[in-house]
């Protein structure tokens, strides 16, 4: 595993672009985002994507979360972009730990989405958004840890759990930790509540009122 620390607020291009390379080849990079350390694959590529289950130990029916760099790069992963109430809450928690489930384009690979959606959040730290801006493409973001174990708050933790099965660790420092992303859905015109998380419920519900 290679590993590359990184300025948090100021991420250098060209160790971004090592790790983009490493995406680009369908290998899987530990990056820190605004919450806890996430692991990243193209997921528009269908062998990277089983690489990424095989990684977390995780079972192939449970969707993987994705994060972009802006909202327009997160409107291309829906089937049919966003609507009027999904752009409202972007307008509102992006860049934030709120992520929106959406149906999910064609183009991604068939295993992120086991039911037809998936989620898409920008987040709310320079160097996951200049991985997926310098990658040109969402790329997923489910938390760097074996399935079971606590979520990675460090480098060091991401090392200490998954060190050989990666390829590629991004470290910039302690993540905040704390709760993951809200998680919600708009569904027949009205926002459904997927997970609690760090953006209170009743802040969604305001954002659309």
């Amino acid at each position: 595993m290679n590993r590359e620390h990184l300025d948090p607020l100021a991420p250098d291009p060209a160790r971004i672009a090592a790790a983009v390379a490493v995406l680009r080849s369908g290998g899987v990079v530990a990056y820190p985002t605004d919450t806890l350390y996430g692991l990243a694959v193209d997921p528009c590529n269908d062998a990277a994507v089983e690489r990424l289950f095989a990684v977390k130990g995780r079972a192939s029916a449970s969707a993987i979360a994705l994060i972009a760099a802006d909202a327009a790069m997160a409107e291309q992963v829906a089937a049919n972009g966003f609507g009027p109430l999904e752009r409202r809450l972007a307008a509102a928690f992006w860049p934030g730990p709120l992520t929106i489930v959406v149906p999910a384009a064609r183009r991604m690979a068939a295993a992120l989405a086991p039911r037809g959606t998936l989620g898409v959040r920008v987040p709310a730290h320079a160097v996951a958004r200049a991985l997926s801006a310098a990658f040109g493409e969402c790329i997923t973001a489910t938390s760097a840890n074996p399935a079971g174990r606590p979520p990675s708050v460090t480098a060091d933790d991401v090392a200490a759990t998954l060190d050989e099965r990666i390829d590629f660790l991004v470290d910039a420092g302690p993540t905040t930790g704390g709760p993951p992303s809200t998680v919600v859905e708009v569904i027949d015109a009205r926002v459904t509540l997927h997970r609690a998380g760090a953006v209170a419920w009743d802040r969604v519900l305001e954002s659309v009122e």
